[in-house]
């Protein structure tokens, strides 16, 4: 262990003192969070097509936009008139479970996606879901 100052770091160490220069503090820089850009589309009243069309659009829209993450609003389906049709699949019919497959089976839209997940409560909880899509660095 050195236990002798040099004439350099002494000097250093005297003009830090002397400066009444604030410091930065360094826990809230780290803590700061980046602000991501978020889009809500809601869904409600779409038709299948409608939907698979409109999404199509919307993330390619917002990813030429720089938008980072998108909350999609589909609702959980317990107004659909799919109960009432035999020959209509009463899951993939629905909104909810298929716009996310639609969008996982379209190779150009998986691109600009990094994920597809399940939104929390505040967001919709099961009637909606996240898509996180990639940085734009074309902006």
């Amino acid at each position: 262990m050195i236990t002798k100052i040099s004439k350099k770091d002494k000097k250093i160490w005297e003009e830090f003192l002397t400066k009444k220069e604030p410091l930065p503090n360094k826990d809230t820089v780290f803590s700061e969070k980046k602000t991501l850009k978020v889009k809500t589309f809601d869904f409600h009243g779409f038709s299948l097509d409608e939907a698979n069309t409109t999404i199509n659009k919307l993330i390619k829209d917002s990813y030429k936009n720089g938008v980072r993450k998108l909350i999609i609003v589909t609702g959980k389906g317990i107004h659909s008139d799919n109960e009432k049709n035999p020959y209509s699949s009463k899951d993939l019919g629905i909104l909810k479970y298929s716009m996310p497959e639609y969008i996982k089976n379209n190779p150009e839209l998986m691109i600009l996606i990094n994920e597809i997940k399940d939104a929390s409560i505040k967001d919709g909880g099961s009637g909606s879901f996240y898509i996180f899509l990639k940085n734009n660095l074309k902006k």
